[in-house]
């Protein structure tokens, strides 16, 4: 008998969505207004412990609205990792700003050592504006990403931040129920330290509405300010009075009602995806690991090998999904000329990093079966 394909990450959904979405659909709220809305935006602010949340489009709406309620403007430039998906960085672009690519630590998240050497010796600072060298802009946000479900060091890199005056906004797109276990933001979960956070529930992430995203601040101003803004600028409802430009970027009633009965999983997710991660170690698998300090949401498996383009399409040729860790984009076409200030360790794990199939739905026999045949092809390797 054939075995089962299995995917790399896919959408878990075995609690009450049906149910709630039906409902949605029953009472015709369907588009950007309902109750679902403002009781998963509540769910949401209680879950990380934060006054108000904002729920939006997608990770990446949130993203641009963060950038614009910051104030960061045209020609300013925004420190963003190398290692990250595109959508962490073209909002940065959407805003008119520039963005200065930054190197990774081993956590895959952005190296604060080399942040503060560029900020030290890249850059000019006044005491008031951090200036490029090179450039002349002036340097006026950092964009962390917290990659796979592990936390930067957001001590290190809030102390610079604070030091140079830098917005920072938190992409926690991948980290939503990671916290960090001590240290000075003990009990802070992923995506509240920054000045802004963002949440993405795409159909790959721990939870999802399909599309959509979650803002989130301890300031309920800066939040309720996206609010405005993701609402057309809309600043009289029955006689269209407008006067600033705004974005459709409202989450939906229906995405709303799918991720509050995903929520309401959201610990169950992270027990299933932390046994499985260790039951990879016990059948011999090593992976990247998570920070010691932090409760992860153990989201993706990163593998890592010196043919990772082989193991790729092995794997896919016994059914089984695998993908590289993103190409770094400060590579890629819209960012080739770009400024990338030491790029070294980003570039080798791209050259390395494999994730392995990690979906909350995943059994303990899908989870051997890809262990075993991760051995097979190394014994194979071995024998060539």
């Amino acid at each position: 008998m054939e075995k089962q394909f299995i995917p790399l990450s896919v959408p878990n959904l075995k609690g009450n969505e049906l149910a709630y979405v039906t409902e949605a659909v029953k009472t015709e709220w369907v588009s950007t207004a309902g109750p679902y809305i403002a009781d998963f935006e509540k769910a949401i602010a209680d879950y990380v412990r934060v006054p108000a949340a904002c729920a939006c489009q997608s990770g990446t709406a949130g993203l641009h609205l963060a950038l614009k309620v910051l104030g960061i403007q045209p020609g300013e430039e925004v420190l963003v990792p190398t290692l990250t998906f595109i959508a962490a960085v073209n909002p940065v672009h959407y805003a008119g700003a520039e963005p200065v690519f930054m190197d990774c630590d081993d956590t895959l998240t952005l190296d604060p050592e080399k942040l503060k050497r560029f900020c030290e010796e890249e850059c000019e600072f006044d005491g008031a504006v951090l200036r490029n060298k090179i450039s002349r802009r002036k340097v006026t946000a950092l964009v962390v990403v917290h990659v796979f479900g592990n936390l930067a060091d957001m001590e290190a890199i809030l102390s610079l931040a604070r030091t140079y005056g830098l917005k920072v906004i938190e992409d926690a797109t991948e980290a939503l129920g990671s916290y960090y276990k001590e240290g000075a933001y003990e009990g802070r979960c992923a995506g509240t330290i920054g000045d802004i956070g963002v949440f993405s529930f795409n159909g790959n992430k721990i939870i999802t509405t399909g599309g959509g995203g979650m803002i989130v601040s301890q300031d309920p101003e800066l939040t309720e300010r996206c609010r405005f803004l993701s609402t057309q600028a809309k600043k009289d409802a029955v006689y269209f009075i407008h006067e600033e430009i705004g974005y459709n970027y409202r989450m939906t009633n229906l995405q709303a009602a799918l991720g509050l009965a995903q929520l309401e999983q959201l610990e169950e997710f992270i027990r299933i995806k932390k046994a499985n991660y260790e039951l990879y170690q016990r059948e011999g698998i090593k992976l990247l690991p998570f920070r010691r300090d932090i409760r992860s949401n153990y989201w993706f498996y990163s593998y890592l090998t010196d043919n990772r383009d082989g193991l790729i399409r092995y794997l896919e040729q016994h059914g089984i999904q695998s993908r590289p860790i993103w190409k770094l984009i400060h590579t890629l076409k819209p960012y080739e000329g770009c400024q990338a200030y030491r790029i070294e360790k980003a570039a080798w794990y791209y050259d390395r990093v494999v994730n392995i199939p990690c979906s909350s739905g995943l059994a303990e026999e899908n989870v051997k079966q890809v262990a075993e045949r991760i051995h097979l092809f190394l014994k194979e390797q071995a024998w060539r």
